[in-house]
């Protein structure tokens, strides 16, 4: 796939906790092939990720990437954030994505429902391809080609996320869940 000419470019953030020798070297990793390709494709890596950089990143940017390897994402917090400022979400069906994704009018899934593979098994090839073909072929497009559309998108994804990715529902849930079933010790 060839991104050159401008029409793409990725910014990463994030944080490795002190102790987390593998996500530190993932960081250097995305670092490095930055620098390798940056004549083809713009690629930044924002240090020093914080609740101020994240609250530009989620308001700024018109597609939210996220990629964990499946089922392994925390929950997402970030990409809600994002979707309730109109930006399109564009993940793997794993954490709250599983519920926000609506049928490609919020965003776009990589790779197949969680529930229709073997996750012990996957093979994450395929939703590298996944990511790909639909960068190039759906996501690209629509946003140089097909602008009704893509507002369409961001008003779905404000419409349908925000009401139900909110704080009301997370103290409801921590309330009914957490604290009233949780064992009580005395």
């Amino acid at each position: 796939m060839q991104l050159a000419g401008g029409k793409v470019q990725f910014i990463f953030a994030g944080k490795a906790h002190p102790r987390d020798q593998q996500g530190k070297e993932l960081i250097h990793r995305i670092v490095q092939a930055a620098r390798q390709i940056s004549k083809d494709i713009p690629i930044v890596y924002l240090e020093e990720y914080n609740i101020d950089l994240g609250k530009m990143l989620t308001a700024g940017c018109d597609v939210w990437l996220n990629n964990p390897r499946r089922p392994r994402e925390a929950s997402g917090t970030s990409g809600m954030k994002a979707a309730v400022n109109g930006v399109l979400n564009f993940s793997v069906l794993d954490g709250w994505w599983i519920e926000g994704y609506h049928g490609g009018r919020t965003g776009w899934a990589i790779g197949p429902n969680a529930d229709m593979v073997d996750m012990e098994s996957y093979d994450d090839r395929e939703d590298v391809e996944d990511f790909y073909q639909q960068l190039e072929h759906d996501v690209i497009p629509m946003y140089y080609e097909d602008r009704d559309q893509w507002i369409e998108k961001m008003k779905n994804s404000i419409a349908l996320i925000a009401p139900y990715f909110n704080t009301h529902r997370m103290l409801r849930e921590y309330a009914a869940y957490g604290y009233l079933t949780a064992p009580q010790f005395t």
